[in-house]
């Protein structure tokens, strides 16, 4: 990415704001508030508005994504239930999602170079998640990033809890070979 943030890299945060966006969005608005729209809005208004962004790392890009992902989460969640939401709420649970997404890769330095290398694998994680089956991308993301139960998440698919098992080895064993390409690309 080099030392200087540019408006023209910002589509390399697609995936990763589309998995937050995903697993921000109730099931049962699924069919009218598409995760991939979401992240495609929060995109073009990062574009439109990047003269506005006053930070100078990646970390911080991340942050002001997250932020206006949520604003367009808030406006989405206010379309489909008339009581609204909780803006604080979305918001946390969007930091929550990052943060639990953040710990999959467990980054131990706090180095510059070692904080560039964890936005880099955290890039990728969500990359990686996007190239899974539905069903297994799914899985994990209930079970490791929402932190649900197996039970609950074979009741939510219809499947036995053995059958969602499967999937999350199945999924892992998939992710980490789509995350070792990746690192044996570089």
């Amino acid at each position: 990415m080099g030392t200087l943030l540019e408006r023209g890299d910002l589509q390399r945060y697609r995936d990763y704001l589309i998995l937050l966006a995903r697993l921000q969005c109730d099931p049962r608005w699924q069919h009218r508030m598409d995760p991939s729209d979401l992240a495609q809005q929060t995109l073009l208004k990062a574009h439109e508005n990047f003269a506005q962004f006053r930070g100078a790392s990646e970390a911080e890009l991340l942050a002001w994504l997250r932020r206006i992902l949520t604003n367009h989460l808030v406006d989405a969640v206010r379309k489909f239930q008339r009581e609204g939401q909780d803006a604080q709420r979305i918001q946390a649970a969007v930091e929550s999602t990052s943060l639990r997404l953040e710990g999959l890769l467990q980054s131990k330095g706090p180095s510059p170079s070692e904080q560039l290398l964890h936005e880099e694998r955290l890039l990728e994680l969500a990359s990686a998640l996007q190239q899974l089956p539905d069903d297994q991308r799914q899985a994990l993301e209930w079970h490791y990033l929402k932190e649900e139960s197996v039970k609950d998440i074979a009741e939510w698919m219809s499947r036995s809890p053995a059958s969602v098992s499967g999937l999350l080895r199945r999924g892992l064993k998939q992710l980490r070979d789509e995350l070792k390409m990746g690192s044996d690309a570089l």
